[in-house]
């Protein structure tokens, strides 16, 4: 697909792939993740009881896997620029791998994974895919998350 004037996707923007923001680092308090199971209405307590929770195959209280919503990932800004200035949030795919646990100093990098262009009702269409990666203090990754942002 491409515009009146070209192609949307530019060697400029292909070059752009792989290219990650800055890093952002949360410490994840206990506190923090029994407000989050209280805010989804989780009442499992594995992520309030310790001594419960410490029973359980995890040995300790973990946070609920959609915690890592709440956790600010590092912008990424993008070294290209479009005319095109709607957004619209096409969806997100996460991969939970480790539990996260109170205490842990996650960090957040995010990346353009991909970019496809499309031509709909409205006109061309860029899909920007970014990917992040959330890893703890012992350098295990925890999650990743891929998201889909359309611009049109």
């Amino acid at each position: 697909m491409s515009t009146e004037s070209g192609p949307l996707i530019t060697d400029e923007m292909r070059n752009a792939i792989g290219v990650e923001g800055e890093p952002s680092v949360t410490v994840v308090e206990k506190g923090a993740i029994e407000k989050f199971a209280d805010a989804i209405g989780d009442s499992n307590p594995i992520h309030r009881d310790e001594v419960y929770a410490r029973k359980s195959r995890y040995g300790g209280i973990i946070a609920p896997p959609t915690f890592l919503r709440s956790v600010r990932a590092g912008d990424l800004e993008l070294p290209f620029s479009t005319n095109l200035n709607r957004n619209l949030d096409a969806g997100s795919e996460w991969d939970y791998l480790e539990p996260v646990r109170p205490g842990d100093a996650i960090t957040a990098v995010t990346r353009l994974a991909n970019l496809n262009e499309r031509s709909g009702r409205l006109g061309p269409m860029l899909l920007i895919t970014r990917e992040t990666t959330y890893t703890n203090q012992l350098g295990q990754v925890v999650a990743r998350q891929r998201g889909t942002l359309i611009r049109y």
